[in-house]
């Protein structure tokens, strides 16, 4: 059986992600800080996870971007340092997996146009996207080693209640079905998001196609292409819940991108890959988790 390593198996895409292989027909392993699997800043432990896999699945990172505003070396450390030390041991194999990284919308920074192409400027913001953009350009430069390498530029993935709480759709979803105030950040920013269900199976397209040996596969958006403002989709999670919560404005924070939506036909065009959930079908179906999940811890 072929052997996969998804570093970051227990984040939000990864633990959607990793069934999803197995369905496939793959064994998975994985490294990741929460289970005490192991750490990618790590050298002692990458090598042994990567010595016999025919790929790597690379999730694992400071993953939010305030995380990296609080702890910039951390962002660094992880994202890119990190990052190039995969690529460097998977260059010693022999026989060498493939490595696909997962890059983010944040390293176009404010984007002047919209839709965002994948050959639009990379231009970051912030500690978080400068980091991401770091680790593309050493996925990039490591294919003069011979390593087959790709990457996946993501936007705001949600659609799971154990993702973080405070990240914006969950906390909008939660909110609405407890009844709770939803504070908006940004009435107008404008957000492409993406549900986990719709970026794992892109995520698969991408492993099929490296499995088939494709090299020098260029970044790739998984995003439906639509844009949905954070009013907008804060008022879809309460008309979901029925509820009477208010929906006021909090402060914008200045390092965050306010707009941001990508053009998705190179996925298309290259994978077959197109979302199939909407941000208001994914937004009613996470506020129909949470109610329930409210509804199960009521009655124990």
């Amino acid at each position: 059986m072929k052997k996969i390593l998804v570093t970051g198996h227990r984040g939000l895409i990864g633990r959607h992600l990793v069934p999803l292989l197995i369905n496939l027909g793959y064994e998975v392993i994985g490294l990741d800080i929460s289970d005490n699997s192991g750490d990618i800043t790590r050298s002692e432990d990458i090598c042994p996870a990567i010595s016999d896999v025919i790929g790597v699945v690379h999730l694992a990172a400071v993953s939010r971007v305030v995380w990296g505003e609080q702890n910039p070396s951390l962002c660094w450390e992880t994202n890119a340092v990190a990052s190039l030390a995969i690529l460097e041991q998977a260059s010693k194999l022999t026989r060498k997996p493939w490595v696909l990284f997962a890059s983010s919308r944040e390293v176009y920074g404010e984007p002047e146009l919209l839709p965002v192409s994948e050959e639009a400027p990379v231009c970051p913001v912030n500690i978080y996207g400068r980091a991401k953009a770091k680790m593309e350009q050493y996925a990039f430069e490591a294919r003069d080693t011979g390593l087959n390498t790709a990457i996946v530029r993501l936007a705001n993935v949600y659609g799971c209640i154990e993702d973080h709480e405070d990240r914006v759709l969950p906390a909008f979803c939660r909110n609405a079905a407890e009844g709770r105030p939803l504070r908006v950040d940004g009435f107008n920013h404008l957000f492409d998001f993406t549900h986990v269900d719709d970026t794992v199976r892109g995520i698969a397209r991408i492993v099929a196609v490296l499995e088939a040996n494709e090299r020098y596969l260029p970044p790739i958006h998984l995003l439906p292409g639509m844009g949905t403002t954070l009013l907008e989709a804060a008022k879809i999670a309460v008309d979901a819940a029925s509820s009477d919560s208010t929906i006021y404005a909090g402060p914008s924070r200045t390092y965050d991108v306010a707009r941001f939506i990508g053009n998705p036909e190179r996925a298309k065009r290259l994978l077959g890959w197109e979302a199939t959930i909407t941000p208001t079908e994914g937004i009613c179906a996470l506020v129909r988790a949470f109610k329930t999940n409210t509804s199960l811890i009521e009655t124990v």
